[in-house]
């Protein structure tokens, strides 16, 4: 079975994501990968740099992605070409990564934009971690250390709650405690089963 796995900016995915794993689901993390294609040494990073300049670099030769972030984020075109270089390589790595988890594996796609780029129909069942937009903001602020300007530009470029929920199989609220959190990711874990 291949399920789908999004939220919004600080909503809680990577928990939620990493929960799964430990139940035995095999999680294709998109960020993970998208992170792997644009390391040091990787035609991603190139062409990051051909497209925004060496400035994206940080002094060790990464890329450095708050830089490239705020880029991004405050111009639609701009995240556009940031997008057509990394997503063709990251479904060339999730393609080995499924054909390599075998036909009985329970596989979940971590993927933060997958309602914006219309991938919800490619799965059997899409689980949305859910948080108020308020809380995300505050997460960011407290976790991250971003500005209330930078936070709320980075959610306003992802679909809206309501666009995700609208493609939603589960919804995963995300407002208690980790322990509740788990609660709900192990019934929905066993649903999926």
């Amino acid at each position: 079975m291949r399920v789908g796995l999004t939220g919004g900016i600080a909503s809680g995915k990577s928990t939620v994501s990493a929960i799964l794993r430990e139940l035995g689901a095999v999680v294709i993390d998109a960020d993970q990968l998208a992170r792997d294609v644009v390391a040091p040494g990787m035609d991603g990073l190139r062409q990051v740099v051909e497209a925004f300049g060496p400035e994206v670099l940080t002094a060790d030769g990464q890329m450095d992605r708050p830089k490239v972030g705020s880029i991004v984020f405050a111009d639609p075109e701009k995240r556009q070409v940031l997008e057509g270089i990394i997503w063709p390589l990251v479904g060339a790595r999730t393609a080995a990564l499924v054909d390599a988890a075998g036909p009985d594996a329970l596989i979940v796609h971590d993927i933060p934009l997958l309602v914006e780029t219309g991938q919800a129909p490619l799965y059997d069942a899409v689980i949305v971690v859910d948080v108020p937009r308020e809380l995300q903001v505050e997460r960011m602020l407290r976790d991250r250390g971003m500005t209330e300007p930078d936070a709320l530009a980075r959610i306003d470029a992802q679909a809206t709650r309501e666009e995700r929920l609208a493609v939603a199989t589960y919804v995963i609220e995300n407002t208690g405690t980790l322990e509740d959190l788990r609660h709900r990711v192990t019934e929905v874990f066993k649903q999926l089963l």
